[in-house]
């Protein structure tokens, strides 16, 4: 299955009542989110619309998998500077690869 990657923050529902992702969508194509706010979608006339319908930033695989991989190495980061106690209640963050 081919992709078109975007990055625009989820705004949850506005106060027009609009969401973010709205049932149709969920629906009509697939989508899903990711840290750094980058959402991928599939590559189809539903996705680009919903790109444009959130104002989205479309960027290649390789720019949404650095703002991915930039967002996990921070988080690793915060996650390796936490206590002991902390660690052995939580997990590490891992390395996510888009698809």
């Amino acid at each position: 299955m081919a992709y078109k990657y975007s990055v625009k923050a989820n705004w949850g529902k506005n106060a027009n009542g609009d969401s973010f992702i709205r049932h149709e969508d969920r629906k009509m194509f697939h989508i899903e989110g990711f840290p750094g706010d980058v959402w991928i979608t599939e590559d189809n006339v539903y996705g680009g619309r919903w790109i444009g319908r959130v104002a989205g930033v479309e960027k290649t695989k390789a720019e949404a998998q650095a703002i991915v991989d930039a967002e996990i190495t921070a988080a690793q980061a915060a996650y390796d500077a936490e206590s002991d106690e902390h660690k052995a209640r939580y997990s590490r963050p891992t390395d996510i690869t888009l698809p």
